[in-house]
């Protein structure tokens, strides 16, 4: 894995977790808004606005340089959309970060020919 796709699985997983606590607190604004006199959906409408922007942004620049099956793309993409996804994103993007050091560690020192 060369650099630049390194760089942008990262900005998608740092990015995927203040996604999904964005929405979370969205949510919970909108609950708050209906039963009392709280009204914060504005401004957590336009913060979960932007950071849903970025995921999608950062999740294109992944897909185009990781060569991801559809599947594999799409898998992300809903869980972008899903109250909690990001969370699971940020933990599957983490492993597989972490298996591709392993990875290359392992071709470095010669152990296997992958």
């Amino acid at each position: 894995m060369d650099l630049k796709t390194a760089t942008a699985l990262r900005r998608l997983r740092l990015v995927s977790a203040p996604e999904a606590v964005s929405f979370l607190l969205l949510l919970v604004c909108s609950v708050l808004k209906r039963t009392t006199d709280f009204n914060a959906v504005p401004v957590m409408g336009m913060v979960h606005g932007v950071l849903f922007i970025l995921y999608v942004v950062f999740w294109a620049d992944a897909w185009n340089r990781t060569k991801w099956p559809a599947r594999t793309a799409a898998f992300y993409f809903v869980l972008s959309v899903l109250p909690t996804g990001g969370f699971f994103a940020e933990r599957k993007l983490k492993r597989a970060a972490e298996d591709e050091v392993i990875a290359s560690r392992a071709r470095q020192e010669g152990v296997v020919n992958a």
